[in-house]
């Protein structure tokens, strides 16, 4: 039984196709026998037929009156003609014959009766019919004709109306029917073991190639990634499918580096604040403080347990949009109240660093989307512009529209992106120039995630000079999509 699991798809492959050769040969070898045997069975009748003209050519009149035809003595066998003559009028055929009496039978026809014959006469039609015999079955032609009889001048002496009965046997074209019948099932089984050999061998040979790739595949683990799988044709379907695995393992590569190095920004980003709040408790409990102190105490402890539950925030965030667990609202916004929403929740980090935190507003943009996921993503936004900028450096929201879209600008004047990092800053778990700051590399692939699932799209712009432009687009809310907001507000 293990051997058939391990060998189910060549077993598989070499019954197909013997199968099909099965199937092939005997289609084949029932159409040779239908042409054989039909050819055979009109080359029998040719022959009858050819009998028929010979009785007509050969028969003579003897001075009495009487018929004969001519049949050389000795010649009896399975070629000899089987012939009867019967008297067909009242003229009669001979000077003591009547009409339907036998006036003459070769010797072929006396020592191989047909039974049925006599009977053939009342329907003399000219066509032939399968008599059987008690050894094998003839084949029948009986035909009324008028025999012509002439003089040596040329001119017609006398006719006689007579009925000429013809006959073979099949005995020999069924022998030769036997015959290649034990030729096409003597082959036939010849025939599928060589394809059962031929397509074994063929499926061996085909699959040799999986057989090395699973192989290969086995040894390759989280460990071995950068294994890959052997490639002996790149153009043909296996070499195909072996570079299509080669890309899904370096693609696997790729995540699992990125997954450790996620693991170990996130043990980071955990270990200091857990290790801030341990610190501060410890020192808290070695000796006795009054109430100012220990508030002091407790608030350094709170504001690292907001850190803490900002990266656990960002964290289930990821994870929903992966499983796209999370559902978002259709809704009218204005980006100009957005972005000072944002402005106003930040304004503390930016006075911080004595930076200018400021909103552009050309026109009246409102956009459609979830205000609840936009707004997240505008503050990772905003809140990296601060994290990047120097101090009294200048941040800008700037919100414009179009006639089928909306945007938001967040320009800073920090360092900016560099060249080689611009494709990847919106990777998962790239970080840029994350690097210099901490941060696990999620916010920009979920602020991302958050506006392409509004249907928009986030971008970085090019800069001319210093810093960083990142732009989010939106769709534009329609005049029906405003008047439909207005309406359930109202109600």
């Amino acid at each position: 039984m293990r051997w058939w699991r391990s060998h189910s798809l060549r077993i598989s492959l070499t019954l197909w196709n013997v199968t099909a050769m099965i199937m092939v040969l005997a289609v084949y070898a029932g159409g040779v026998f239908v042409f054989v045997s039909r050819n055979a069975s009109n080359s029998l009748d040719a022959e009858i037929r050819y009998d028929y003209q010979w009785a007509q050519a050969m028969a003579d009149q003897l001075p009495d009156g009487s018929l004969k035809w001519f049949e050389e003595e000795g010649t009896f066998g399975e070629n000899s003609p089987w012939l009867q003559v019967w008297c067909g009028d009242q003229t009669g055929c001979g000077a003591r014959s009547r009409q339907g009496e036998l006036v003459f039978r070769t010797t072929r026809a006396d020592l191989d009766p047909i039974p049925e014959s006599e009977n053939l006469l009342r329907e003399a039609d000219g066509r032939i019919v399968s008599v059987p015999s008690d050894q094998t079955t003839y084949r029948v032609l009986t035909r009324p004709t008028t025999l012509r009889f002439f003089d040596g001048a040329g001119r017609q002496i006398n006719t006689k109306n007579v009925i000429i009965q013809v006959a073979r046997s099949e005995l020999a074209m069924r022998r030769e029917m036997s015959g290649l019948m034990f030729i096409l099932l003597l082959w036939l089984p010849i025939g599928v073991l060589a394809a059962g050999i031929f397509g074994y061998t063929l499926a061996r040979r085909a699959l040799a190639p999986i057989e090395r790739m699973a192989e290969r595949a086995h040894s390759i683990t989280a460990e071995r990634l950068h294994d890959r799988l052997p490639i002996g044709n790149p153009n043909d379907e296996l070499g195909r499918l072996a570079t299509a695995f080669n890309d899904t393992l370096g693609r696997l590569e790729g995540s699992f580096d990125q997954m450790r190095r996620f693991t170990a920004d996130v043990s980071h980003e955990l270990r200091t604040p857990l290790t801030a709040i341990r610190s501060v408790g410890e020192v808290g409990l070695r000796a006795r403080r009054d109430e100012r102190a220990s508030r002091a105490i407790i608030g350094s402890m709170l504001e690292e347990v907001d850190r803490l539950a900002s990266l656990v925030d960002r964290l289930l965030r990821w994870s929903r949009a992966e499983t796209g667990q999370t559902k978002l609202a259709q809704e009218v916004i204005d980006l100009r109240d957005l972005a000072e929403d944002v402005v106003n929740y930040l304004g503390v980090l930016a006075e911080e660093k004595q930076q200018s935190l400021t909103v552009e507003a050309v026109g009246h943009p409102i956009g459609l989307g979830d205000r609840q996921v936009l707004r997240q993503a505008l503050v990772d936004l905003v809140d990296n512009a601060i994290k990047y900028t120097p101090s009294a450096g200048d941040i800008r929201l700037r919100v414009s529209e179009s006639r089928a879209s909306v945007t938001v600008d967040v320009i800073d004047t920090g360092p900016g992106i560099p060249p080689e990092l611009r494709t990847q800053i919106f990777d998962r778990y790239g970080r840029g120039n994350a690097g210099s700051f901490g941060g696990a590399g999620l916010g920009l692939s979920i602020s991302k995630w958050a506006v392409e699932a509004n249907g928009g799209h986030l971008t970085l712009e090019p800069a001319a000079g210093i810093g960083a432009t990142f732009r989010i687009t939106l769709p534009r809310a329609t005049a029906a999509t405003l008047q439909e907001s207005r309406q359930a507000s109202v109600a």
